[in-house]
């Protein structure tokens, strides 16, 4: 049963409401999907920006900078801080008012910290359930903070319009960024600490990587932003080059069909998981338990009691 009163205050921009759907998409509440197919129809506004980069690099700093110069636009933003997860605790280790507490307190800013689930691309599926919420509430903005760089799946790009990769220039990171699949995720790079020795030649580096990739007049060439973000240098850049990110997409056709791939793979993973839960339900997993000594002693291969678990799980649907 889902509560149609919380619906209508997550409407009204209501912070508790709206931190309250997110604990209960969390949660894995079985009304949680309820909340978002019901919510869905107010969903689709809201622009969303993904940052990503090593730990270090100054993503909450960009972060907190770029939110106030949106602010600054009147602009409504939401941002969901995703943080590392202990596999034994599930808990985010930072706290969202403990990295951005100066912006904390503004009505117009919406902060939630997540933690990635063991999520491999640094962004939990919850988290992009959550930008719905924040997007249906009439934010304009919906920021992903995300830590980590060098997974193979990096699903970030998969949840953003803009995604935005943030390197420091005296830890290798051009190089890593080409190993870790970045150049395909990124539609621009910033460069943050440039003040720091080693920054031209990160720079020219990462520039000369990008000169690789295929380009025509049709095609995004990312852009290398420079910047020192403590002390608010080339933030207004970050925003421009978001701009300009933007009306390429929609002037070449491409922001509607990028959201089409994204929902595409959103359902699939949405079937795969509702799949899985069915699937080891308490026929499921009692059926593998009676089967595992009968593999050990190399009576039966995997395969086949995978095949018959399989087989059964078809004759109850």
């Amino acid at each position: 049963m889902i509560d149609i009163n919380l619906i209508e205050k997550i409407y009204k921009e209501d912070r508790r409401s709206i931190a309250r759907a997110i604990s209960i998409i969390e949660s894995d509440n079985s009304s949680a999907s309820k909340y978002l197919k019901d919510i869905h129809k107010h969903v689709g506004n809201a622009y969303r920006i993904g940052i990503t980069g090593p730990p270090g690099a100054g993503k909450s700093t960009i972060t907190n900078q770029l939110t106030k110069h949106f602010r600054k636009q009147n602009k409504k933003v939401g941002i969901i801080a995703v943080d590392p997860t202990s596999p034994f605790t599930g808990g985010a280790l930072l706290g969202d008012r403990v990295r951005m507490n100066d912006i904390g307190m503004d009505n117009g800013v919406f902060i939630r910290s997540m933690a990635t689930r063991g999520s491999l691309g640094g962004l939990s599926k919850k988290a992009i359930d959550a930008a719905d919420v924040i997007d249906a509430a009439g934010f304009d903005i919906v920021i992903f903070e995300t830590v980590g760089v060098g997974q193979s799946e990096l699903d970030i790009a998969q949840a953003a319009d803009t995604t935005i990769v943030v390197l420091v220039p005296e830890s290798g990171d051009s190089v890593q960024a080409m190993k870790a699949g970045l150049m395909e995720i990124a539609d621009f790079f910033i460069l943050n600490k440039s003040d720091r020795p080693g920054s031209q030649q990160a720079y020219t580096a990462l520039q000369t990587i990008l000169m690789i990739k295929d380009h025509d007049e049709n095609s995004w060439l990312p852009n290398i932003i420079k910047t020192v973000a403590s002390e608010n240098k080339g933030i207004e850049e970050i925003a421009n080059e978001i701009d300009r990110h933007k009306s390429f997409m929609k002037d070449k056709n491409l922001f509607h069909q990028k959201r089409e791939r994204q929902s595409k793979i959103r359902i699939k993973e949405i079937v795969e998981h509702k799949l899985k839960d069915e699937l080891w339900g308490e026929t499921g997993e009692n059926s593998l338990n009676s089967s595992l000594q009968k593999v050990v002693l190399g009576n039966l291969s995997p395969y086949q009691i995978a095949e018959e678990i399989i087989q059964e799980f078809k004759n109850r649907i």
